[in-house]
């Protein structure tokens, strides 16, 4: 009776019970106006031990005034249904009673209610483990410990659930120092003698790995053996994702390797977490063997997978594998995702194949899927950069008529668009339209308006928005230097070019990049003054800058045309650096070369076919795939056929695939000089390896073709299958 604050209705109270005993709880209706909170209580310690009457009230009363506005009805029900072990819905009930009696001054009034009412209910110190989650889950971080604290005061002894809980929520809240306040939690865990289990070190972990406190963690996942609790497979993949996502896939692969010698079993999340690592880092070609050896456990690849490959291909440029990936993702029964479309798209917009782009951004459509504005960016994009600036417009309007407000990124690609038109004045306009709907230009907005006028040529223009925009409080970058510097090179006015040069990297602290740095070297190159340009290469890498295929052409084409004979094409120049006698020999730029696929681009693009092999016979490691292709294209196109026959054989013998382009050049080659068997087997070949189902129908016109002689149908349909991405690229 001490529970009530004043008496219940007994007889009330026994004619609900037997109404809830009918199951029509239609009858209780009439009953509501008259209920009153001590019989509420009355009736749940009536029916502590009758877990479906308990049920059937509390979805009745939950709702009603009686029950909901007084904390003793919800602490009752709460120790009840704990007691049934009906977690899920004592925990929603906690929930509601921490927003809807919130701690004061005085104290938390629910840790007292629940303390009063305890013995009543025969309940147990789990209550408060379960209460104390709810409060952590609501991120009540501070009214959780408070919980643990009052508890333990009074002789209840919450449990490493608790503590679970707590050190879960704060890891989820950012407002708070999470590290610190985690460290202070564990150590009161330990100092109370509870004892942590493989659920606190993973959450600790995972929280100090995501707070980049990686050693910390890594630390506590060497302690936590020592202190008897084995690492489970959520521990390995916490440590692994860590490792991946700082770029120690290595250390991954190790601890991969650890799990199979404790006999415990990599999950599709423990292989998805090292295939993310491995597309991060640009080692796509490695997640093959790992898809083999997670298809040979018999874990099947999930969305996930597949979607985490798709984008990796994409961004590595090779899109038939990753066509090939998208076709068996369908063909498995999964669903691609907007993400996993909008690579796709993007592929096809950087292969200038906008009406296959199309294609998928309808098929979206058919599979359900509603396009963001990424995907509508990406579109008007490539629409934008091929100069089809009706089509951007009219998906500009479809992307706004969908809800969707264009970005800063939109505007900037219709912009961009404009300028490489060479119609800077519409791209103005562009500036003006987004400024009025309140999306302000920026740095890449004006580089691009200065980029369109010095490639008119307009440099008086071009200087004008610099200040402007300097003005404006949007300060050049890098681009917008390049685009200056270029333009000056243009022109000739190297002098001017170099001053900028040094305004930007002296003065301003901008760091060049490889179109800079490009534009400098052609422009010396074209001055004849090689030492200069091979001075400005070497710069160029000891800051980091690995040289590209266009920087290796400028400098091999400018050394080329220096050359008086064979001796002078194997002796490239000879020149005084300080005073002192310097060979710039073949050995000398190979010595200097950071990406081999770059070079050897730049020699074959010269018909520098003896350099070339030269290059490829002193490669210590064998060639990649990309190397064999770029100097069997090189070959065909010096004519030498033989030769790129020789090296088609053996890059095929070692398992690598010839690329679209090199086919072409091959099966051209092979037609002019009649070898019309070797042709057969080429394309017999090329078909093997092409893993696209899509490609079929474009094989079988293929065969038709070929057998009736019409070699200019082949050459044209392998083209659209190289475009389409049926071939390997």
């Amino acid at each position: 009776i001490s529970l009530f604050s004043s008496p219940p209705d007994t007889l009330l109270v026994h004619r609900a019970i037997a109404i809830l005993k009918r199951y029509d709880l239609s009858l209780l209706g009439p009953l509501a106006a008259t209920f009153t909170h001590p019989s509420a209580s009355y009736l749940l310690l009536r029916s502590r031990n009758n877990r479906n009457l308990v049920l059937k009230f509390l979805d009745w009363a939950r709702g009603l005034p009686f029950f909901r506005d007084h904390l003793q009805c919800y602490c009752l029900s709460i120790h009840i249904l704990t007691r049934f072990k009906l977690y899920k819905t004592a925990q929603s009930l906690a929930e509601e009673v921490a927003l809807r009696f919130p701690q004061d001054e005085h104290g938390d009034s629910v840790f007292s209610c629940l303390r009063d009412t305890y013995q009543a209910c025969e309940s147990s110190s789990g209550v408060f483990d379960l209460v104390v989650k709810a409060f952590s889950n609501l991120k009540l971080t501070d009214r959780a410990l408070n919980m643990i604290y009052s508890a333990k005061c009074c002789g209840f002894m919450p449990s490493v659930l608790s503590y679970n809980a707590v050190l879960e929520a704060i890891f989820r809240n950012s407002s708070c120092r999470n590290v610190d306040s985690a460290r202070c939690v564990f150590h009161e865990m330990m100092e109370n003698g509870i004892s942590p289990n493989v659920y606190t070190y993973n959450v600790l972990i995972r929280g100090l790995c995501a707070n980049k406190e990686m050693n910390q963690g890594l630390s506590l996942f060497e302690q936590m053996e020592k202190r008897g609790v084995l690492p489970n497979v959520v521990t390995f993949n916490t440590v692994i994702d860590a490792y991946c996502k700082s770029r120690n896939i290595d250390q991954a692969y190790g601890l991969l390797k650890q799990m199979w010698e404790r006999n415990l079993e990599p999950n599709v999340i423990t292989y998805n977490v090292i295939i993310n690592g491995l597309c991060k880092e640009g080692r796509i070609k490695e997640t093959d063997d790992v898809l083999v050896d997670m298809k040979a456990k018999g874990l099947a690849p999930n969305e996930i997978t597949y979607n985490t490959l798709v984008d990796g291909y994409c961004k590595e440029g090779n899109f038939h594998q990753a066509l090939a990936l998208h076709a068996e993702m369908v063909k498995n029964g999964l669903s691609p995702n907007v993400v996993t479309y909008t690579c796709l798209i993007n592929s096809l917009c950087k292969a200038g194949n906008l009406q296959r782009a199309m294609d998928y951004f309808n098929q979206m459509a058919v599979r359900g899927l509603k396009p963001n504005e990424k995907t509508y960016t990406t579109l008007i994009d490539g629409f934008s950069q091929q100069g089809f600036m009706d089509e951007a417009y009219g998906l500009v309007e479809e992307m706004i008529s969908k809800g969707f407000s264009p970005s800063i990124v939109t505007y900037n690609a219709l912009i961009n668009g404009h300028c490489q038109l060479g119609r800077v004045d519409e791209g103005l306009n562009v500036i003006q339209t987004m400024t009025s709907r309140g999306v302000f230009p920026d740095v890449v907005s004006y580089s691009s308006i200065i980029n369109g006028y010095c490639r008119n040529l307009d440099l008086d223009k071009a200087f004008s928005v610099k200040e402007d925009m300097s003005q404006k409080g949007i300060f050049p970058d890098t681009i917008t230097y390049s685009s200056l510097i270029q333009g000056l090179c243009e022109l000739r006015r190297l002098d001017e070019a170099c001053k900028l040069f040094t305004e930007m990297s002296s003065k301003l602290n901008l760091l060049p990049d490889k179109c800079t740095y490009t534009c400098l070297i052609n422009a010396y190159c074209a001055e004849n003054d090689i030492p200069k340009a091979i001075h400005l290469h070497d710069e160029m890498i000891r800051r980091g800058l690995f040289p590209d295929v266009i920087s290796y052409n400028v400098l091999v084409n400018g050394i080329n045309k220096q050359s008086r004979s064979d001796e002078a094409r194997r002796l490239l120049f000879k020149s005084t650096t300080h005073g002192s006698q310097h060979e710039y020999t073949h050995d000398y730029l190979i010595q200097r070369c950071i990406s081999v696929a770059s070079l050897m681009k730049a020699f074959c693009m010269n018909g520098l076919m003896n350099e070339a092999d030269r290059l490829l016979m002193s490669m210590k490691e064998k060639p990649s795939e990309v190397i064999y292709n770029v100097v069997i294209r090189g070959h065909c196109r010096a004519g030498n056929l033989a030769k790129a026959m020789e090296l088609y054989s053996e890059m095929v013998r070692v398992g690598f695939a010839a690329h679209a382009g090199t086919v072409i050049s091959i099966i051209e080659g092979l037609h002019e000089g009649g070898m019309m068997e070797e042709l057969r087997k080429v394309l017999e070949e090329t078909f093997r390896s092409c893993k696209v189902v899509d490609g079929d129908g474009a094989k079988l016109q293929v065969e038709v073709n070929y057998g009736e002689g019409n070699m200019d149908a082949v050459f044209k349909m392998i083209r659209d299958m190289a475009r389409d991405g049926l071939l390997p690229n």
